[in-house]
């Protein structure tokens, strides 16, 4: 008889397990999709470079990224949780590193008049994304396509924001500036490559200090990093989204990206570093397991 009880007891401690299991399972994919996806952290940042000129010791630029707002429809009150906050924070620059969109630059529009109210001294620039090209629809003809990217660049000026593609932009503080480079997205496959570093800049080893918006990570760290004729002092990027899961500071994302969220260095070298922000919206599955939606406060400090 001792047998058969055994075997009772232990099918029941499994059913137990299993439910124990699937409880929690339940219980952090409803946290991840109700609650974690929706609150913001602040990620303080110093950026610590020799090169940094003394006017911009001090400088303050506010990071975001991956936004994906298709994602919330019509439904605007995270966007505006989103500007009020990093209006809050009062930065002299803003910057967006790409993927403001799903699909289609029409996910965009019940967004405009929010999207436009984020002030900054120095204003908002932007880049594009791997999801803001139109590359993942089926479009009737190029010139569809076409029309949907133009409309993207129309309404991103339209708020007010600087979309820089494959272009640059000085920023002053009396004799001293600083260089803002954005790049198009620099795809690998099966993302399509629209970045062109020398188009945008074509002297890359010159002596300004120098921020390259490029929306993939892997672009630093397989041609900037590498490369001592690129001087460019800070690279800030998005793409990853830690996968939309992290504990602590792990995440799936490593499998894939060396460099998948935080500041990064050459070598211990303060002078060409990069940070990865891991975005604020959802793709796919609408849910942030850990990997909480990410605003970047980085501060240029001069090394002394």
């Amino acid at each position: 008889m001792s047998i058969p009880f055994q075997k009772y007891v232990t099918k029941q401690k499994a059913n137990l397990i299993g439910i124990i299991v699937a409880f929690l399972t339940f219980t952090i994919m409803w946290w991840g999709a109700a609650i974690n996806r929706l609150n913001i952290k602040v990620a303080n940042i110093d950026v610590i470079s020799s090169t940094v000129p003394e006017a911009f010791d001090g400088y303050r630029i506010l990071q975001f990224s991956d936004f994906h707002v298709g994602t919330y429809g019509s439904d605007t009150s995270y966007v505006h949780k989103v500007v009020e906050c990093i209006n809050d924070l009062k930065p002299d620059l803003v910057v967006f590193t790409g993927d403001i969109v799903n699909r289609r630059t029409t996910e965009l529009m019940p967004f405009i008049s929010i999207l436009s109210k984020i002030k900054a001294q120095d204003g908002v620039i932007s880049i594009l994304g791997n999801h803001d090209y139109g590359d993942y629809c089926s479009w009737p003809d190029n010139n569809a396509k076409d029309k949907n990217l133009l409309k993207m660049d129309s309404l991103q000026r339209a708020m007010g924001w600087m979309l820089l593609r494959n272009q640059s932009s000085v920023i002053t503080r009396g004799t001293d500036s600083i260089k803002v480079i954005g790049v198009e997205n620099w795809g690998e496959p099966p993302f399509k490559k629209y970045g062109d570093l020398q188009k945008a800049y074509p002297h890359p080893d010159d002596s300004n200090f120098k921020i390259l918006l490029t929306h993939n990570p892997e672009h630093w760290r397989r041609e900037i990093a590498p490369n001592d004729s690129m001087k460019i002092a800070l690279t800030m990027s998005g793409h990853t989204h830690a996968m939309q899961i992290q504990a602590g500071h792990w995440s799936p994302s490593a499998w894939r990206y060396s460099t998948w969220g935080g500041l990064y260095k050459t070598n211990n070298n303060n002078d060409k570093q990069l940070y990865v922000n891991i975005g604020l919206g959802t793709v796919g599955v609408p849910a942030r397991i850990g990997a909480t939606p990410e605003l970047t406060l980085i501060t240029l400090r001069k090394q002394k």
